[in-house]
């Protein structure tokens, strides 16, 4: 389980597959995961590239913390660039006017994985945003569709 911001930013907990080894995991993300990372197990690493690691959060979406479609939550003081990521973007908090969500628009759109760079949060917040403003049942479901084959044909974003 790790801390994340919910609706309004409301702390939460979103459950997870563990992944990383338990005396290297990094609940605040204050090393975001990085390709052929040694933190990540062997079976963690075959969780993270089938996206399975997320599977538990379907209880975060039953309990009502999170949505099927909204921004991915990011860890309670994410640090991009050894910087507070949510610092580096002035409209950050406004990813929270609405519940995070197993899958996104900027998830569908290239930004998935870790956010390394302040122009890779600038991106993420930005689809985030466009995300929040537009809301609707059709792009929610196109979202939906496009998740699955992002997924399978996603071999480029470091999990």
């Amino acid at each position: 389980k790790q801390r994340r911001f919910g609706l309004d930013g409301v702390e939460i907990i979103v459950w997870k597959f563990r992944t990383m080894r338990v005396e290297a995991s990094d609940a605040t993300a204050a090393r975001q995961v990085s390709a052929n990372d040694d933190r990540v197990t062997g079976v963690g690493r075959f969780l993270r590239k089938a996206s399975l690691d997320e599977l538990p959060q379907i209880l975060n979406v039953i309990r009502g913390e999170m949505s099927l479609v909204g921004p991915r939550p990011h860890a309670i003081g994410m640090l991009t660039d050894g910087e507070d990521a949510s610092k580096l973007v002035e409209t950050y908090a406004h990813r929270h006017r609405i519940r995070p969500g197993l899958t996104g628009w900027a998830a569908v759109n290239g930004s998935r994985g870790p956010v390394d760079t302040p122009e890779a949060v600038r991106r993420r917040i930005a689809l985030d945003l466009q995300y929040v403003e537009h809301q609707s049942l059709w792009l929610d479901l196109a979202i939906i569709l496009k998740t699955v084959p992002c997924l399978l044909g996603d071999t480029v974003a470091v999990r």
